[in-house]
């Protein structure tokens, strides 16, 4: 039997980081279609003080490892976070979508009760379960920003729905 962390982590990511990485290709098709600049979607936001697509992308891609990487009790693997086209952002997600393959259910054994320190060593450090971590702050952290991206994409004119957001499930 596989592990439930495992199967409600590393699986959940993936199937959304691949259709993230298809919308994006579909964002820089339609960017270079309708002759574009590339930036108008790329550093768009949906309110000034929220980060743009770019960022937000970014995160999601941190979330993703980060959120596997505690679970299976490795250690977190950082980027530069540099990525200024698409190009950089299909690298970004192909690596982290790389990194999750690696990763298999045995080491999520008993993660669910492992302790998660966030933010350590500050005033906002916080101590969660690795169950805790998962359902209440990694995933619905982690959906916001792909969520982000897409209603982004969408508002600013991409032809995308549910099924692009969603992926093969």
């Amino acid at each position: 039997m596989t592990n439930p962390m495992y199967t409600h982590s590393v699986p959940v990511l993936t199937q959304m980081l691949t259709a993230l990485k298809a919308i994006l290709a579909s964002a820089d098709a339609h960017v270079k279609t309708k002759s574009l600049d590339p930036a108008a979607l790329l550093q768009a936001r949906l309110y000034p003080d929220m980060f743009p697509l770019i960022k937000q992308v970014q995160i999601a891609a941190d979330f993703a490892r980060g959120i596997a990487a505690r679970l299976a009790g490795v250690e977190v693997p950082v980027y530069e976070g540099q990525e200024q086209s698409f190009a950089d952002l299909e690298t970004l997600l192909t690596r982290t979508l790389a990194f999750l393959e690696g990763l298999n259910a045995t080491q999520f054994v008993g993660s669910e009760s492992k302790e998660i320190v966030l933010r350590p060593g500050t005033p906002k450090e916080k101590k969660l379960s690795g169950q805790v971590y998962l359902s209440q702050y990694g995933l619905p952290q982690f959906f916001f920003h792909v969520t982000t991206t897409y209603a982004l994409l969408r508002h600013n004119g991409l032809e995308i729905g549910k099924r692009d957001y969603m992926g093969a499930y």
